[in-house]
């Protein structure tokens, strides 16, 4: 059996697997943190062990300052995760975490090392401007309004004034990391990618799904799911189901 990889505070595994085929490394959105993720792991195969990971500015490292640097961003991330990249792994993120798992597998191929699938969900192809303005320099009430009508924050802890006297540095650190992002080319991935997207997302166009396509020299698929910018929450067992056919494992488990 495999040893287990040194401890990094970049991860937080609730269910280790050591015999597991696959490590699924999993990147959060805006302002979310490792425990997003923390169901994930009842509800796909053994052979998968999910490595959630821990950004600074939240949950188990919220006395650390966000960090609003891509390229500084991905090169901590890359030495944070070194001891989980001995075995085959795949980079799961949603809308910011996308962004930062494709430049993460730019950074990595530096060194020889590469996934054997992305899963971009819930984001504009890298290469795609956005559509709408800047939020990070929103004042404070027009920049909760936005959060409200994306979604994926409950309404009540947006109007709780303590939780955003708490999150709102760090939700408006992150906005700063994806809209003041630029892409550069280089060539595409050598790892096949799904894309996702939800059919009632605002934000991100069935066609800016289908633009990952052209970051890839391998396998392209895109699934259009029901729901909006968090059809993750609400489309959960199918995003599962499809990453798992997607990776060619066994079926998904639980209801």
């Amino acid at each position: 059996m495999a040893q287990p990889p040194v401890r990094s505070s970049w991860v937080q595994v609730s269910r280790p697997r050591p015999a597991a085929r696959l490590r699924l490394i999993c990147l959060p959105p805006a302002g979310g943190g490792a425990s997003r993720y923390r169901g994930w792991p009842a509800h796909l195969p053994d052979e998968v062990e999910v490595v959630p990971v821990q950004l600074p500015g939240r949950e188990s490292r919220f006395n650390e300052s966000p960090i609003e640097s891509m390229e500084q961003l991905v090169s901590r991330l890359a030495d944070g995760l070194a001891g989980y990249l001995s075995r085959p792994f795949a980079l799961f993120g949603h809308s910011m975490g996308a962004l930062i798992a494709f430049e993460l597998i730019r950074r990595l191929r530096c060194s020889g090392v590469a996934p054997v699938h992305l899963f971009a969900s819930g984001c504009r192809a890298p290469h795609l401007p956005s559509r709408s303005p800047d939020w990070h320099t929103l004042p404070d009430p027009e920049f909760i309004a936005k959060l409200e009508a994306m979604g994926g924050i409950p309404a009540e802890l947006l109007a709780d004034r303590q939780f955003l006297d708490v999150m709102l540095p760090t939700l408006r650190s992150d906005c700063t990391l994806s809209e003041t992002y630029v892409y550069r080319p280089q060539p595409p991935l050598n790892c096949p990618i799904s894309a996702f997207g939800g059919l009632r997302d605002d934000e991100v166009y069935p066609e800016d799904v289908q633009g990952w396509s052209s970051h890839t020299t391998t396998a392209f698929r895109a699934h259009m799911l029901p729901g909006d910018h968090f059809f993750i929450n609400s489309a959960l067992p199918d995003v599962l189901r499809l990453m798992v056919a997607d990776l060619g494992l066994a079926t998904v488990c639980g209801p």
